[in-house]
């Protein structure tokens, strides 16, 4: 496998793309509860047919995003309940790492284009929605298995000249600081649980709806920009999340909870390596 999508087959994940970022949009500006348009409403909306918008929303609906009520249509979920873990990294070039699997790491180039932000990818990365952005989707492989399907957005302006050879041939991280003088100092990360679409579930060589895990990164330089928006997508049969949390006293006579986390195959207490493409220059 090469990791390469068809023609036809990029046009119909690109109008999945287009519905999926649109009701993902409407999940974040609604109140919960609240309805969505009718699939017949979003057809003529959007340009695309009735299978591609219930598909789409199926996936919504397992995601826990959305909740289908039998003849009254689909209705904002409530939102999930979210655990803070604070991070207390040593290195700040690996507080960022979202995996710790041993082996060799690779990536393959499936698509990169530039496109504009549009509302949702824009609210990310704080540009316009008019504003150029590439949207890059890699394999990513460990010792030539397939393990993740990341999609990256980022300012266009912030890596003029990035190739997708670029990406598949160093860290990221690493260009932005070697050659564009961009040092990353926060991110902000989510994870939670999902199943593959058809598309994820082709690259990674498993079945679709397999269970896997959802990460969503939004990563700023020193001066407080956005210089990434990451989806990305890990087989859930290989991954877990591992939290090392500390509970120290406060000066109220109270704990705090603090700590680190990473993710990986092998114990809690082993040193976990980091996903290369985080990896900074020492």
């Amino acid at each position: 496998m090469d990791g390469r999508v068809p023609a036809s087959a990029q046009s119909r994940h690109a109008k999945r793309d287009r519905v999926r970022d649109h009701l993902l949009d409407l999940v974040e500006t609604a109140e919960p509860g609240q309805a969505i348009p009718s699939e017949r409403q979003l057809c003529a909306q959007l340009s695309v047919s009735r299978p591609t918008v219930r598909a789409v929303a199926e996936d919504l609906v397992r995601d826990g995003l959305l909740v289908k009520r039998h003849g009254q249509g689909m209705f904002v979920a409530r939102p999930k309940i979210a655990q803070n873990l604070a991070p207390a990294p040593q290195n700040p070039h690996t507080a960022h790492a979202v995996a710790g699997v041993t082996g060799t790491w690779s990536s393959r180039t499936v698509s990169f284009t530039a496109i504009s932000a549009g509302a949702r990818v824009g609210r990310r990365l704080r540009l316009a929605p008019s504003a150029p952005v590439l949207r890059v989707v890699r394999l990513r492989l460990v010792d030539g298995e397939p393990m993740s399907v990341d999609t990256l957005y980022l300012p266009e302006r912030l890596v003029p000249g990035i190739t997708a050879r670029d990406l598949e041939e160093n860290s990221f991280y690493e260009l932005l600081e070697t050659r564009y003088g961009i040092g990353v100092t926060d991110a902000v990360q989510t994870i939670e649980p999902t199943v593959t679409d058809e598309e994820e579930a082709g690259l990674l060589g498993v079945p679709v709806h397999f269970p896997a895990l959802l990460f969503e990164r939004v990563t700023e330089d020193a001066d407080g920009r956005v210089v990434e928006f990451a989806h990305s997508v890990y087989r859930g049969d290989r991954y877990r999340v591992v939290s090392r949390l500390s509970l120290a006293k406060s000066r109220g006579g109270g704990r705090v909870l603090a700590g680190q986390w990473a993710t990986g195959t092998g114990d809690a207490g082993a040193g976990m390596p980091a996903d290369p493409y985080f990896a900074a220059p020492a």
